[in-house]
Parts: C-alpha cells; structure tokens; sequence
C-alpha cells in the first residue's frame, strides 16, 4: 500500500511552513482556506484549524503550506503537524471533497413571435429581472452575463428583458425557423444551470456600463409637472401592458407645452419596427387625445 511522506521547508515568511508531500493532493488547482467555515470543502484542512494556532492553510497539487499566529513558534509544532498531515492522508481519506453540482431549476421556454419580424420574445416560467434591461450592443452588456453569451451568436443584434421574458432582435442574415429552437434551449439551459442573469456591478463599474435601465432612470428622475404626471399614468395603465405581451416597453420623455407634442420611446420589439412605430405612434394620439382633449395635438415615438 502506498505510504504518504512528508517533509518541512521553511520559507521567506517566518509564519508560514510547507509541507512536502511524496504525491500529488490535487490536480492543477489550489485553495486557500482562511477559517474553520470556509474549511468545509477539505477534511484534512478541517482536522488542521482544530489546532489554535493555525491561521491559514493552503493545498496546491504536492504540498500543504500552513500560516500560524504569532502565539507559537513553528520549531515546537511543526513536526506534530507533519504528524498530523502523514496520518490524515495515510488513511486514504480525500483530500478535497468535491463540491456536489448546483441543483438544476426545472425551467419552461417557449418562444412567442412579436409584431417586429426581426424579434422573437423568449418567455419563461419563473422571474428573471425585476428592472427592463436593453442592450444594444456587446459592449453595453457587461452587466447581465446571460445577455453577454447572447451577443456571442452572430446574428444576435439586440437583447431586451422584462420580467419573465427576454426579447431578442436578429441580423436578418438568418430566419427564425433556423435559430429559435438554438436560442431556446440555450436560455434554457442557462437558466437551469443557475447561471446569473445579472451581476451586481461596483459603482466604478456602473459608469462604464450603458443600459437602458440607466437611461429610464434619468428620464425617470427628471422633475415632471402635474399634467406630465397624468400622461406617465395614462402609459403604465394602458399602453405598457400591452406593449410588454408583445415583447415591448415604451418610456415616456417629454411633453412640449408649446406644441402640445409627446415624445415617448420605444424599447425592445417596439424599436426599430416602422409598423409598430406609427401602430403605437397613432395608438398613443387617439388614447391621449381621447383621455385628455384638446391639451394633446401629437405624439412623436422614436427609437431606443
């Protein structure tokens, strides 16, 4: 049977010890253990931190490398350790035990084609943002992981989300019928895998990330007057949930008091759609007008 050996090396650092092991504990990986908690991966890093005086304990590929506080000095401990490492690892008992795999979430797709032939809603079954996100671009996208491995298709063009569903508009170098099936098990999969949608992102980061949520909150923050108000109101009951079934947002910009003009934009499968454009556009004017007389002469509705 094979027989563990270990020898002592001191190093640069009069608190930390190697110890070098005969054969290889890992493969190509280290870890560094810092408590007892973060521990729990390692049974022999485990028995190590029941010693007091032991602070950190590293293992990577044929040694275990222990830092310890300054209460001891290592020339009284260091062959109990040694001790302590041979006999673990003499039992056979694994070294690293190997984190069990996340636990798959059951996940529906189903794809829902949307009054913009260049973008097909993709609708799950469970929430996956609790904000409208758009990206335009790749490099917008830093901020939702799932939406950087869309763009990773080449005929990807732009990523909406709301919700529960996730709109995507394509190059028209292909048809729907040859990638839909693609995307929705590719969502699908990520999403069962449990894989994040988005990332927390440091402030320094969020200055380098253009989105849409950011571009709603701007317009969002500016000071509206009461009769604005009552427009933003007349959008969120009527319009937005309309235009959301069909993979869409709309945002309401601005109301010029001069020309008694609208000015709303439109997000998702509503942008870039010159049906939708002057569909919504001419929807927008009747209700408004209708809700609001002769104080609305026009709505302009412009692409996101």
């Amino acid at each position: 049977m094979f027989q563990y050996t270990v020898d002592i090396t001191s190093t640069s650092n009069e608190n930390i010890i190697k110890f070098n092991i005969n054969s290889f504990l890992t493969r190509a990986q280290s870890y560094e253990f810092k408590n007892m908690q973060e521990a729990k991966l390692s049974p022999l890093a485990e028995q190590l931190f029941q010693l007091p005086f032991i602070k950190t304990v590293f293992i990577s590929q044929n040694f275990v490398a222990v830092e310890k506080h300054d209460v001891i000095d290592w020339k009284s401990v260091q062959q109990d350790v040694a001790e302590l490492i041979s006999d673990y690892l003499n039992t056979g008992k694994p070294v690293i035990t190997p984190e069990k795999p996340a636990e798959k979430l059951p996940t529906s797709i189903y794809a829902e084609s949307t009054p913009n032939p260049s973008v097909m809603k993709f609708i799950a079954n469970r929430s996956l943002v609790d904000t409208i996100l758009e990206y335009k671009h790749v490099s917008e996208a830093r901020q939702s992981p799932l939406a950087m491995e869309l763009f990773s298709f080449p005929f990807v063009k732009e990523v909406f989300f709301n919700q529960n569903y996730v709109s995507i508009m394509k190059y028209d170098m292909v048809e729907w019928e040859e990638i839909t099936m693609q995307l929705r098990e590719f969502i699908k999969n990520y999403i069962e895998n449990g894989k994040p949608i988005t990332n927390d992102i440091s402030s320094s980061a969020k200055e380098d990330v253009a989105t849409s949520d950011q571009n709603q909150s701007e317009l969002s923050a500016k000071p509206r007057s009461e009769f604005e108000n009552k427009i933003v109101s007349i959008l969120d009951e009527y319009v937005i949930p309309a235009v959301a079934q069909d993979g869409g947002n709309i945002l309401f910009e601005s109301f010029d008091t001069a020309t008694k003009t609208v000015r709303v934009v439109l997000q998702g499968a509503c942008s870039g759609c010159p049906s939708s454009t002057v569909t919504l556009k001419n929807g927008i004017e009747r209700l408004l007008k209708q809700m609001l007389g002769s104080e609305i002469e026009n709505v302009e509705a412009i692409n996101g």
